[in-house]
């Protein structure tokens, strides 16, 4: 997996002059992935119902809205100018209902930097040995009504070589159906610590049905 860090993009990194006056402005603000994800909290969460958005880097900025993908796709371009690579790692989940990180590392740890409508989905601090720590350690974040982690795939996007995933105003749905059709690891996980954690979500939510769960024993390693 040692390829899966590298950064040397396909047709060489974008300098100052590829941005406008104020993504620049924002680049050079969030030098850091905890920086990085400060900023992503202030973006207004896009609640495209049908799937139908995959915002750049770039259209992001013009909308001012970003779901977990899109708000990945911010973290790399943003990250990628301090010398960090755009690797991604995309959760599945048993309704399909998925979340994408962005990955960085930190005196060999990985952490994570994420945009989400739930707090206990952002991102994590440096401090996991491997992806799959990272990724676990969102699972009982991530179980609501009918969400459960069931796998995940890592990858870095320079394998989409010049497929322009940072300035496109198209969707760019191609970055999408990579992280679909990357290999997935499958995650095998107790049925008694799903049980568990899915009781402990419904009776967060009868109580308080328009909070998002903050209760998690794990949140000293959250990227606040």
């Amino acid at each position: 997996m040692s390829g899966l860090w590298s950064l040397q993009p396909g047709k060489g990194l974008p300098v100052k002059k590829d941005f406008t006056t104020q993504e620049w402005r924002i680049i050079q603000r969030c030098r850091t992935p905890e920086l990085v994800q400060q900023y992503l909290r202030t973006i207004p969460y896009n609640r495209e119902l049908n799937g139908e958005t995959c915002y750049s880097f770039r259209r992001v900025m013009r909308e001012n809205r970003a779901h977990c993908l899109e708000g990945a796709l911010v973290a790399a371009v943003i990250l990628e100018q301090h010398g960090y690579p755009p690797v991604m790692v995309s959760i599945e989940s048993q309704d399909k209902l998925d979340h994408v990180l962005l990955l960085f590392k930190r005196n060999g740890r990985i952490g994570s930097v994420a945009r989400s409508r739930d707090i206990g989905l952002h991102g994590r601090k440096p401090v996991f040995r491997t992806v799959r720590d990272l990724v676990m350690s969102y699972f009982d974040a991530y179980v609501d009504f009918t969400g459960r982690i069931t796998g995940y795939g890592a990858t870095n996007l320079y394998e989409l070589e010049r497929y322009d995933w940072r300035f496109s105003m198209r969707n760019v749905h191609k970055v999408e159906r990579h992280l679909q059709d990357i290999p997935h690891t499958t995650i095998h996980s107790s049925n008694e610590r799903y049980q568990k954690a899915r009781r402990q979500f419904l009776a967060f939510h009868r109580e308080h049905p328009d909070r998002s769960p903050d209760y998690f024993a794990n949140r000293g390693s959250w990227l606040e």
